[in-house]
């Protein structure tokens, strides 16, 4: 039989290979198909034959059997099997086809079968081989429907029906921790336990810090990755205390010890030399170093646990606990190929302690890994320099503003598709060079700029700029006619947005907020939050608002005013940092100097990448923080901020601060802080809210300290607000100190004209303190400020409410005006009353009695507490989002949404009025 499959083997037809059947019916298969074959030849072979179809088969082919013919790629399928399931086979020339050219040496090795010993392939290889052929030739050997797909992890091309078993196999994890399969890790510092251990099994990923401590008096076993924490939590809940992550398990097989290497401050001043690291991260590095040596703690660690060739991986030590550096320590990645740097405490671009440092320990080590050529060049062909681009911010300040009220047609809602596909600046001329020379030609910054809507986001924008061929001025687009605000040249929002993004912050809603529902109503990435968030600011800065902070109903110098806090927490504000201002320094402060400053601060934010070589970033300062008073309000441009003497008096402090009003504002803390007031002051923190606050109480009367105050008044000093009974807001002060009277006599103190009528919580300390800043001419009199003498006889009518003093000058004005007279009024007293009667507690003297707003009738129709507890509600709903940013985008913020209320109020008053 085997002879006579032999001897019929050049006759074989194409659909032999073209059949996958068993073994054992392999020898009836091919006498099948070899009847047809004759039968079909024998209609051919009726015809007329063709001379270039006999010439084609060669006459001395070797005869072998059928069998032998389809076990090649047999043993090329099995070879691949043992190559991990990827059953792909080499094509296969057939010179016995009636179609197939001549077998001859141009043909190469990998497409002759029998030129192989075992006919094994390689999956790669084979896979290359069968995608090279059409589908119409590609040799399919019973598998020509199956689709080849691409392994996630490894990039291997394969079966589709095998790949579910390929990832099983050789992408599945650790199924037990043993000594021949473990997590790679090395220790990074000895003393304290700390280990760098992989994250994973397989391919490159971040090391993650794990500390397995079992010496000297605190022991201490725990992972560093968040997942396995969960996972510890979760199994000692179930009742798995001994649970182990297998980071942690992975350490009984470590035998590695990472050495340190000293890093020479030399080679870092090269560094900056070179540009690669600021010159502002020098200091701080040093420090670090200094740092790490007191502590004993190795200071930069090179882990290596293999998996990549392309990155390198360093334990950083860092001195503060923070989230993303649980032991002090820090991973910091940098690839070689990309150039590029990865710290957990910052995005990508931004630079940071960490990573300053890893450049530090690259270029002593590896100076060949970090080419300081290539990142001037970079620099220097991706930004402008510094006087260019401050340049550019001034310009843009001072000519591009946006009108405070926007014609319909540039907020009106449109399309994504309406909005122009190209953004060119308008300008033809420079308009700062003498002879205003013609621009150059547009060049082109990015075909992927991102305008940010409400109907979603479009990512195909072109943005162009121009060039001053002299100044080397750069023009960037900046056209709100056509309905579009650009804020870095890559993210370009719509007026419309804008505008919805300013009635949803009047509203209490955060931009993070508005982007998540955004998100999800059109199903679309958005840019970062703090992006959108920014470019707004920058919208709001270039906006031509008046910020008049003035009523309709009382003008612009109100005769009754009140004054009270806005406490709040600004996470940002570093206190520390302030310097100790010039000894001739008088506490005058030029207001708008100081918040054109701010502005441009939130407009240089679209021109400069990073914070630390911004020159417009504004700080809080003793010399340079100034409040807000209306232009017409206020007496000139030169207004009053000493803060700074606060640090030579007691004022501000804990002690100066009455316990009774420490208590007041206990009832404004939710049930969490009291718990966790009460823990801080060694107070049980069980039971409720009542129970809580009359412990506090009774801790408070007994000794005052610093966890409490610090709750109840905040990390800064809040803002001092002083409003019309209307509330609309005249003046704001943000303090970078504990509120005192000192900031409530700064603002009224800068007035054009004092009020007649000041409204306090703190009057009568208010009232002293005003006097004793103006001796020569004391603002409040007669009797101190009291509206009536401090004699017996109305001491006791006023304890039993019966005493009334009369003021008709607060409803119409005096005929004839006294010196220095209120403008309003005509009178020439000035009163410091109390709000209501719970405030008067703040006081121990018992002639305060007297400063009562319930003495004066005119005032009960004038002043509504629930309009100023209306104000400082408003105010609270924002603190969640205000106070995580940095001090001056909470001080614009603050002052551009108050000027936003101030408008609404002043609409509704009108409206009133016409009614």
């Amino acid at each position: 039989m085997q002879s006579a499959m032999q001897t019929h083997r050049s006759s074989l037809p194409p659909t032999v290979k073209k059949t996958v059947i068993q073994r054992k019916d392999m020898e009836r298969h091919v006498f099948e198909c070899q009847n047809k074959h004759f039968t079909a030849a024998s209609h051919e072979t009726s015809r007329s034959p063709s001379p270039s179809m006999t010439s084609e088969v060669p006459s001395s082919e070797p005869h072998s059997s059928p069998l032998d013919l389809l076990e090649e790629p047999m043993e090329c399928n099995a070879s691949v099997v043992e190559q991990d399931h990827c059953y792909t086979l080499p094509p296969s020339v057939s010179p016995h086809s009636p179609v197939a050219s001549p077998v001859s040496g141009n043909i190469p090795a990998a497409s002759q079968p029998e030129a192989s010993s075992t006919g094994a392939r390689s999956p790669e290889a084979s896979v290359k081989d069968a995608a090279s052929y059409p589908d119409a030739t590609r040799p399919s050997y019973g598998v020509g429907s199956l689709r080849l797909v691409r392994c996630p992890h490894c990039s291997l091309r394969l079966y589709k029906k095998n790949l579910g078993a390929h990832i099983k196999r050789k992408h599945g994890g650790l199924k037990d921790i043993t000594a021949a399969s473990h997590l790679k890790n090395v220790c990074v510092d000895e003393t304290r336990g700390i280990f760098a251990v992989q994250r994973v099994a397989h391919g490159f990923s971040v090391p993650v810090h794990v500390q397995r401590k079992t010496w000297g008096n605190h022991h201490q076993i725990k992972c560093g990755l968040e997942e396995c924490h969960k996972y510890q939590l979760l199994a000692k809940q179930s009742g798995l205390i001994y649970s182990l992550c297998e980071h942690i398990r992975s350490l009984d097989y470590c035998t590695k010890t990472a050495c340190e290497e000293f890093l020479n401050p030399e080679f870092l001043e090269e560094l900056v030399s070179l540009h690669i690291v600021e010159e502002s991260m020098m200091s701080t590095c040093k420090s670090r170093q200094k740092a790490a040596e007191k502590d004993h703690a190795p200071f930069s660690v090179l882990v290596d646990l293999g998996g990549s060739t392309h990155q390198l991986c360093f334990s950083v030590h860092d001195p503060k606990i923070r989230s993303f550096s649980c032991f002090g320590r820090i991973i910091v990645t940098y690839n070689v190929t990309k150039q590029t740097w990865h710290c957990p405490c910052s995005n990508s671009r931004k630079p940071c302690p960490h990573k300053s440092i890893g450049k530090w320990h690259i270029f002593q080590t590896r100076k060949d890994l970090l080419p300081a050529s290539n990142q001037e060049t970079y620099q220097s062909h991706t930004y402008p320099a510094t006087t260019e681009l401050e340049r550019s911010v001034r310009y843009t300040y001072a000519e591009k503003k946006i009108p405070a009220t926007l014609p319909g047609d540039a907020t009106a809602p449109r399309a994504l598709t309406d909005y122009p596909a190209c953004l060119i600046p308008t300008e033809e001329t420079c308009k700062l060079c003498p002879g205003h020379p013609r621009l150059e030609d547009g060049f082109l910054i990015t075909d992927k700029a991102t305008i940010v809507s409400m109907n979603g986001v479009n990512h195909n924008t072109s943005i162009y700029n121009k060039r001053c061929p002299e100044c080397h001025l750069d023009y960037r687009y900046q056209e709100w006619r056509d309905g579009l605000h650009n804020f870095n040249d890559h993210v370009i929002l719509t007026l419309e947005f804008c505008l919805y993004v300013r009635c949803n912050l009047q509203n209490h809603v955060s931009v993070s907020r508005l982007i998540g529902c955004l998100k999800s109503l059109r199903g679309q990435k958005f840019p970062a939050v703090n992006i959108i968030f920014q470019a707004y600011c920058h919208f709001e800065a270039l906006n031509n608002t008046d910020y008049s902070y003035s009523c309709v109903n009382c003008g612009l110098f109100p005769a009754v005013v009140s004054m009270d806090l806005h406490r709040n927490r600004v996470s940002k504000l570093d206190l520390s940092e302030l310097k100790t201002p010039p000894e001739d320094f008088d506490g005058q402060h030029n207001i708008e100097d100081f918040w054109d400053s701010v502005h441009l601060d939130m407009i240089s934010r679209g021109f400069f990448p990073n914070s630390s070589t911004n020159p417009f970033v504004v700080r809080p300062s003793y010399e340079h923080w100034a409040p807000w008073i209306g232009k017409e309000t206020r007496k000139s441009d030169s207004v009053l901020n000493t803060e700074f003497k606060k640090m030579s008096e007691t004022e501000g402090e804990p002690s100066c601060v009455t316990a009774d009003r420490l208590c007041e504002n206990l009832f404004k803390q939710n049930e969490a802080t009291l718990q966790s007031l009460c823990k801080s002051c060694g107070v049980d923190s069980r039971g409720s809210r009542a129970d809580l606050i009359i412990r506090l109480r009774e801790k408070l009367k007994n000794q005052q300290t610093p966890e409490v105050y610090q709750s109840v008044c905040g990390s800064s000093g809040g803002w001092c607000v002083v409003s019309c009974p209307h509330g609309v807001v005249y003046s704001l002060k943000f303090n970078l100190h504990t509120e005192t009277p000192r900031d409530f006599a700064d603002l009224l103190l800068s007035w054009k004209h004092f009020p007649n009528i000041c409204l306090s919580d703190s009057a009568y300390d208010f009232a002293t303190h005003t006097n004793s800043r103006v001796p020569d001419n004391p603002p409040f009199h007669p009797h101190e400020g009291k509206p009536a003498a401090p004699t017996t006889k109305n001491l006791t009518k006023a304890v039993h409410r019966k005493l009334k003093v009369s003021l008709p000058w607060l409803r119409e004005k005096t005929e004839h005006s006294d010196k220095n007279g209120h403008p309003v009024t005509g009178s020439s007293h000035r009163y410091a009353l109390y709000h209501d009667r719970p405030h008067q507690g703040n006081t121990k003297d018992p002639r305060d009695v007297l400063r009562s707003v319930n003495l004066v009738p005119e005032l009960q129709e004038r002043v509504n507490n629930t309009t100023m507890k209306r104000l400082f509600a408003y105010m609270r709903k924002n603190n969640y989002f205000l106070n995580s940013v940095d001090p001056s985008t909470h001080v614009f913020l603050m002052r551009n949404m108050i000027e936003h209320r101030n408008t609404c109020c002043n609409t509704q008053l009108k409206q009133v009025q016409r009614r």
